[in-house]
């Protein structure tokens, strides 16, 4: 099996990465950080590669507190969380806004839904709705904004072009993400990024030898 995995940083991913690198079917994709840099970088490769399945693995912030950090989960849809407009303290995104439908493709109900996660998730990781922004929420209006319109578990930085754009394409996929800090948690003292990092790149290994390993 052909697999691309894909990072917005070489941090996120150099862990696995030494340990594959003498596995000829899976390749490395370092895109840089944010919706555009991964948009960008993934549809060039996907012009010129055919994967048989994109593996996302990276960082992510946590709403839930309750959640303990380094827990590592599987994105199964992804909400465009900062495009739309704000008129006195209301958010508007495409949607709401009436300026794109709920059901174009390839949004499902104004989501961007992973329709391969139930057969590709073998290990049965715990999945959640994930929102991508541009800009890292640290505001406590917006951050209870984007509680009570989406109701995310967490908040990424390139999930989303992931999903759009390989739903797009109709490759299978995959995001996987370990939990570095809470939202709104500006302390990076408080931060496991160390733990999130380790953690999501063994679930990477093992999501791989249930695969081709």
């Amino acid at each position: 099996m052909r697999i691309l995995i894909v990072s917005a940083t070489q941090i996120e991913v150099e862990l696995a990465k030494e340990q594959l690198k003498d596995n000829y079917n899976i390749s490395f994709l370092v895109t840089g950080v944010g919706i555009l840099a991964s948009a960008m970088a993934l549809t060039k490769y996907l012009t010129i590669n055919q994967p048989q399945l994109v593996i996302q693995v990276g960082i992510a912030g946590c709403f839930n507190q309750n959640t303990a950090l380094g827990t590592v989960v599987l994105v199964k849809e992804e909400i465009l969380g900062d495009i739309g407009v704000e008129e006195d303290g209301i958010w508007k995104d495409l949607f709401h806004s009436k300026l794109c439908d709920l059901d174009t493709p390839p949004f499902t109900k104004g989501k961007l839904v992973n329709a391969h996660l139930l057969s590709l998730n073998k290990l049965d990781l715990p999945t959640v709705t994930a929102i991508t922004v541009n800009e890292i929420t640290t505001r406590p209006q917006r951050i209870l904004q984007q509680k009570l319109i989406y109701n995310p578990q967490i908040e990424t930085m390139e999930g989303a072009a992931l999903h759009y754009i390989c739903n797009e394409f109709y490759i299978p996929y995959l995001q996987i993400r370990g939990l570095s800090n809470y939202i709104g948690e500006r302390d990076k003292s408080r931060w496991k990024i160390k733990e999130a990092v380790e953690n999501s790149n063994k679930v990477l290994l093992e999501v791989l030898n249930s695969y081709v390993l």
